[in-house]
């Protein structure tokens, strides 16, 4: 069976309605330590009654053994914010390469909590902050203080403890480089560390509260509270700025469509399990709720059309022939909403087919790609692949009114309003589509070898470089006008964290956004053959 055409696949529209897969980093990490039947093992525990003081959790993973030191302070509620603006949080942590000494854990809580302007060495793999959803936190603790157990439309709700405002590895502020261990068995993946990390934390934020509760949270209850996290622009420039991992991660999810479509025929349990995880599908959306009126009503509005798509997987359609191909089929003019919804659904039930796909997604050797000979390659490479990028008018103020560069306060991404914003001469060069076309004009009559061509127009080196990418790496590029009026970064921010394994969007403005991670994992007690139902998590099921 085919896979679905990039021209289809990579663009914002679609990108922006991706939901978490079997595929996704969380559910990988989470099936490996369930293989090795890990276990979470409580080395330190130096709290005050009021929760503030430091831990050490760790865990063995592939033979290697990671440590979370968890540092909690008093913070002021004035000084508690997501912004990246923000010097202080309710909370640090490091992963540690190994378990710590006393000398590691006295410098890492003096210097956890500083973040940028901390010291870290080279056993210190990922460094990450978290501030309390103050509400829920105070309602737990205060529940279980009182012998009971938190109110269970709150939890469902609201859906975490603490929420995340940055997860940083390789090699920022002097961490670890990804090098250091990205061949390590269960750490090879891509971002495996980072959410090996996220879901230390989320075990600590549970022991946290039921320290300073003084009671025991109901498993089910404590099952469905996740990690919340805010996450801006400074992540949105990762797709442009890593196409090869882009590509790797966009013909996984592809593949594994392709392999469940051409199915010849599936049996009963399948088709079962596909009417479970649609009913499970409808009660997911049921319970996702965001304060945004506009998403609020994107939501309402697939509420609805799921149910139209629903009957596509009665029993009785499922019995014919390639019947998963026939769904995607029948999806084909619905709305994207529903159509990658589906998506994600046809896969889970597949994992046999489909799991091993995860193995090659990280990006292991870099980008290769042969040189083109001469211009009339490079010609027909632009024409075939970036015609999409050669219509525009980039002189219009509608297709260049945004600019991308790089915060020199906090060196994160930043976008600019090209025509009523200064800065446009710092731009960063995340505006391929323009540099295609702008080379495709260029290219001379006669042809001539791309040295040549590229001796007299170096500012085409990128965009040369991008299409000599595109026969190798298909997926590597976003089709779309990244420095249009219209480019909506929220988009890219969707898809990159619906690989992360994120659910609940919870989108502020177009440029930043609240999510949910590990709601419905399993808990560190929990981990065992059935570990890996939690796809679109169901409070109360």
């Amino acid at each position: 069976m085919p896979l679905r055409s990039p021209d289809t696949v990579m663009r914002l529209s679609r990108m922006g309605a991706m939901f978490p897969t079997r595929l996704s980093f969380l559910r990988s990490l989470i099936r490996r330590l369930a293989a090795e039947r890990a276990e979470v093992t409580q080395h330190m525990w130096q709290m005050c009654e009021d929760g503030f003081g430091h831990a050490v959790f760790s865990v063995d993973l592939g033979g290697h053994t990671y440590s979370l030191v968890a540092v909690s302070t008093d913070l002021p509620e004035d000084m508690r914010t997501d912004r990246v603006i923000a010097t202080a949080w309710d909370t640090a942590y490091v992963l540690f390469d190994g378990v710590p000494d006393a000398s590691d854990i006295d410098r890492i809580a003096a210097n956890a909590p500083l973040q940028e302007a901390g010291r870290f060495g080279p056993k210190d793999l990922i460094l990450s902050r978290a501030n309390k959803s103050v509400r829920l936190f105070s309602h737990v603790t205060e529940r279980l203080r009182a012998g009971g157990q938190p109110d269970a439309d709150m939890i469902r709700d609201v859906g975490y403890l603490m929420r995340t405002t940055a997860v940083y590895g390789n090699g920022k502020f002097g961490i670890a480089d990804r090098a250091a261990y990205d061949t390590r068995p269960g750490l090879e993946g891509p971002f495996a560390a980072e959410m090996l990390t996220v879901w230390l934390i989320r075990h600590f934020t549970h022991a946290l509260a039921e320290h300073v509760g003084q009671g025991v949270l109901d498993p089910a209850l404590k099952r469905h509270l996740g990690i919340g996290n805010s996450t801006g622009l400074g992540m949105a420039p990762f797709l442009v700025t890593h196409p090869v991992l882009l590509n790797n991660w966009m013909t996984a999810r592809e593949t594994a469509l392709a392999r469940v479509r051409a199915l010849p025929r599936i049996g009963p349990h399948q088709i079962a399990r596909l009417g479970t995880l649609a009913q499970r599908a409808t009660a997911h959306l049921a319970q996702w709720n965001v304060p945004d009126a506009q998403h609020q009503a994107r939501i309402e509005k697939l509420r609805s059309d799921w149910e139209k798509a629903k009957p596509l997987l009665a029993p009785d359609l499922l019995r014919k022939d390639v019947p998963l191909d026939h769904v995607m089929e029948a999806c084909a003019g619905m709305t994207v909403d529903v159509q990658e919804l589906m998506v994600a659904l046809l896969i889970e039930p597949f994992g046999e087919l489909v799991d091993d796909l995860a193995a090659d997604m990280a990006d292991l050797y870099g980008a290769f790609a042969p040189p083109l000979p001469d211009t009339k390659a490079l010609r027909t490479r632009i024409e075939a692949d970036f015609g999409w990028a050669l219509g525009a008018d980039y002189a219009a103020a509608a297709q260049c009114g945004q600019f991308w560069y790089v915060s020199e306060a906090k060196m994160e991404p930043r976008l600019g309003l090209r025509f009523s914003e200064e800065g446009a001469a710092l731009e960063s060069p995340l505006d391929i589509a323009r540099r295609v076309q702008a080379a495709h004009a260029d290219l001379p009559a006669v042809p001539e070898p791309v040295s040549a061509f590229l001796s007299r127009h170096p500012e085409h080196a990128l965009a040369v470089e991008r299409v000599g990418l595109s026969a190798r790496y298909p997926y590597a590029e976003i089709r779309d006008n990244l420095i249009a009026e219209s480019c909506l970064p929220i988009d890219m921010l969707r898809c990159k964290l619906s690989f992360f394994g994120a659910s609940k969007f919870d989108p502020k403005s177009d440029r930043w956004t609240r999510i949910t991670l590990c709601q419905g994992a399993p808990l560190a007690t929990e981990l065992d053959a059935e570990a890996d139902d939690w796809w679109l998590p169901v409070f109360g099921s």
